[in-house]
């Protein structure tokens, strides 16, 4: 059996609580270590890493950890039944609505980013 969580860096788990908590209710269940943070709602986990800017992810040559808005190919992708209002809630939280799909007959998919540059798509729940 596997288990998967999502972890995300952000600059502080107060911000990131307040984020993540706001938007889609998620609750910190437990702080294993300082500055790491176990956060759970109905069906998800994620784990928030308290990790300065500018601070050193990796070996590679002049890497550092930025929360301006950044890509990556991965990313976090939310299935929601009440689409519109999280994507509200979201916006209203400090996320950046990049761009929004909505096809007739289609789930609406909105392209956003967190408030420390994080990309992650909301996508409706219930139509095919």
């Amino acid at each position: 059996m596997i288990s998967v969580s999502v972890s995300i860096d952000v600059p502080s788990l107060a911000e990131g609580l307040r984020f993540y908590g706001a938007v889609f209710g998620f609750e910190m269940v437990s702080e294993p270590y300082p500055g790491v943070a176990v956060l759970r709602t109905e069906g998800a986990q994620l784990l928030l890493l308290a990790k300065s800017a500018d601070t050193c992810p990796c070996p590679a040559p002049n890497a550092a950890r930025r929360y301006e808005r950044h890509w990556t190919p991965v990313h976090v992708d939310f299935h929601i039944d009440e689409f519109r209002e999280i994507l509200q809630r979201a916006i209203g939280a400090g996320a950046i609505q990049e761009q929004l799909f909505e096809i007739p007959g289609r789930p609406s998919v909105a392209f956003c980013s967190d408030p420390f540059g994080h990309g992650f798509c909301l996508i409706e729940k219930g139509k095919k």
